[in-house]
């Protein structure tokens, strides 16, 4: 089975690539094919790999290519993790927020408008070549703003394809953690959307405890990082449930807005400076161990969903996994078309999200208005549209206002990240 990794350059192919050598049985796995556009990531990530691979005796073939073609011709899964110029453009997204008052951050508020914008594009070129050279393909997207793409991806790639992110993943496992027991004995009611989603239910070996933990967390107590517990015990006990690590932009906005800006650094700029550790790695023959380095980059566990959502369908067997799909009923009052991050069974027959109770008016009204402002986006990226991209960025909940909404599309125009149709 061919594997084809769109991106291969990224500083995160290392952990994927660690979690493909580890199961290349149970993949059945006989080439992993790296692309990028850059030779100047692809070479020296594509030496580490075959070195990783070398060293684990793995029997399988590693390759890189400059051609998109070439690399997904054939393919089984297309794993999707590209970043749409580089980091120099997530330094924009970041930083051009700031200077209206606006939240900086590459997958939510203006700055995710951006870079979605500029990345649905390139998605759907890759759809376009998985489409006349892979038929059939899975398309595994990790690229963010994972959300938004995978909905531009299936409703408009004409490919099967799956959105993956690690933070439902990174929930659980931190959750178990916190709690003693194993990752497996622990599973979670986890819904909402991509980087705006909640823990609802927990449950140990088929028991529910989540009342006791809610409860716990509400008067201050229980478990410290079930997970990241800086929100305050009161808005445990407001909207019952545990909201992911990405919430605190939109129930700290303010709070997060004036950190970013007294730093008077993005991260785009650190992760550049991580980048050049890492790759004076990945460049030296003499290495061949995952770094511990990529730690630092909130990389952690997506070789792990990426593996166990490959295996799941390439299997009879159905596996419960926390996904980007598209909605079918899942979540009450979303459009049937509208990619949200549910629980799916995963197998040979497809992805299949599983019903969700509704979720309630303390969390469903952000949910709503993020899910309109996330398809005005796709709208906007597939039509160049003007207007759509105002009507985007005015619905989204981080930016609302028309004058910022104005300011940030105008600065996305000078800097070429927006490009209306003439």
């Amino acid at each position: 089975m061919k594997i084809a990794v769109v991106g291969g350059g990224s500083k995160h192919t290392p952990e994927l690539f660690e979690g493909l050598v580890a199961n290349a049985a149970a993949l059945a796995v006989s080439e992993v094919v790296l692309h990028d556009i850059d030779p100047s990531r692809l070479d020296p990530v594509h030496g580490f790999c075959r070195r990783m691979a070398d060293h684990a005796g793995a029997r399988f073939a590693t390759i890189s290519t400059l051609d998109l073609a070439d690399a997904v011709a054939g393919a089984t899964f297309v794993v999707t993790q590209v970043r749409v110029g580089g980091q120099q453009a997530r330094h924009r997204d970041e930083s051009m927020p700031l200077r209206h008052g606006l939240l900086g951050q590459e997958t939510t508020g203006a700055g995710g408008f951006a870079k979605a914008v500029r990345t649905i594009p390139a998605i759907l070129e890759v759809a376009a070549a998985v489409r006349a050279h892979a038929p059939g393909a899975w398309v595994v997207n990790f690229t963010n703003p994972s959300g938004i793409v995978t909905e531009a991806l299936l409703r408009h790639g004409g490919v099967r394809g799956v959105g993956l992110c690690n933070i439902p993943i990174t929930m659980r496992l931190e959750a178990a953690a916190a709690l003693g027991l194993d990752a497996d004995a622990v599973e979670l009611d986890y819904a909402g959307l991509n980087h705006l989603g909640w823990v609802r239910g927990i449950r140990i070996g088929g028991e529910d405890v989540t009342g006791p933990i809610l409860a716990a967390l509400a008067s201050g107590g229980g478990p410290r990082n079930v997970p990241d517990m800086d929100f305050g015990p009161d808005l445990f006990g407001a909207i019952r449930a545990v909201p992911s690590p990405y919430l605190r932009y939109f129930y700290a906005t303010e709070e997060v807005v004036s950190e970013l800006a007294a730093r008077g650094r993005t991260r785009a700029q650190d992760v550049m400076d991580l980048e050049e550790r890492l790759f004076a790695i990945y460049r030296d023959p003499a290495q061949h161990e995952k770094p511990a380095l990529l730690a630092e980059r909130g990389g952690a566990w997506y070789s792990r969903v990426a593996v166990s959502v490959m295996l799941g369908l390439l299997s009879d067997a159905p596996r419960r996994e926390v996904v980007n799909t598209l909605n079918r009923g899942a979540i009450p009052g979303l459009p049937d078309d509208a990619a949200v991050e549910v629980p799916a069974e995963v197998s040979r027959a497809g992805v299949r999200p599983l019903p969700v109770e509704p979720l309630p008016e303390e969390v469903f009204g952000l949910v709503r208005q993020v899910k309109s402002y996330e398809r005005l986006t796709v709208e906007a990226a597939m039509t160049r549209s003007r207007a759509k991209a105002l009507a985007a960025l005015l619905a989204n909940p981080l930016v609302r206002t028309l004058s910022k909404a104005r300011a940030v599309l105008a600065d996305m125009e000078a800097a070429g990240d927006f490009v209306p149709a003439s």
